[in-house]
């Protein structure tokens, strides 16, 4: 993992951010590029850390992106419908990857897509609505109370996972550096008799700080979280 968000780094940033969507929002029988086509104003994925998932991003520097278990066949539905230029793309990769480009544009994107769902047999948690299908499906809303019985375990999902390298780890890491600097760690004798010494820990928040302005960007938005990174 530790190489793999490497390859996603550069200009002094060491750190990516994991997103997900569990399971990815798919209707049975959907095609990939008419599920991509219902989320043009907003990825359908969230940021993995508790406080941060309503976070929206609109820029990244780097990402890669891996979705499985969704149906990669173009749909026969759409025929004489006006084609969009995701149902033009000839692989579901170049599909996902036109997709990111669409939502990140200069952003180095990574995209693979995988046709084998994630499965959740017994003793993975059952916490899935009752509209999902056995498949990890949405069904439509008149027939999910029906069809969705207490003993109808969710076997699969169709799942997306990205790991991504953008602005909204600046905020994350300078708030860790302004909680830490704010601590006096002189109080915690335990802290340096287990082998740190006080240089060592003022090496170590300004090089927080550093790695938190590689995160920095030019767009609005950044100015008012950084009024205590000039002191």
């Amino acid at each position: 993992m530790v190489h793999f968000a490497d390859s996603l780094t550069f200009s002094g940033r060491k750190v990516v951010a994991a997103w997900a969507s569990l399971p990815f929002p798919a209707f049975p029988g959907s095609s990939l590029p008419d599920i991509l086509s219902a989320h043009q104003q907003d990825v359908p994925w969230k940021l993995l850390l508790s406080s941060w998932r309503e976070q929206k991003v609109s820029c990244c520097f780097a990402q890669s992106v891996v979705l499985r278990g969704v149906c990669r066949e173009r749909p026969s539905s759409s025929l004489g419908q006006p084609r969009t230029p995701l149902h033009g793309c000839e692989s579901p990769e170049e599909m996902l990857q036109h997709y990111l480009h669409t939502h990140f544009p200069g952003s180095f994107s990574t995209a693979h897509v995988l046709q084998q769902p994630c499965d959740t047999p017994p003793p993975f948690p059952q916490f899935f609505s009752p509209l999902l299908t056995r498949q990890g499906f949405l069904q439509d809303k008149a027939l999910g109370h029906s069809s969705a019985g207490p003993n109808r375990a969710v076997q699969s999902i169709p799942v997306l996972a990205a790991l991504q390298a953008s602005p909204v780890l600046h905020k994350l890491l300078s708030g860790l550096w302004q909680d830490l600097r704010a601590r006096n760690v002189r109080r915690w004798s335990s802290f340096f008799t287990a082998g740190v010494e006080q240089d060592d820990f003022q090496q170590a928040l300004e090089e927080l700080k550093t790695l938190s302005q590689c995160y920095k960007t030019g767009f609005g938005g950044d100015g008012s979280e950084d009024e205590a990174d000039s002191d």
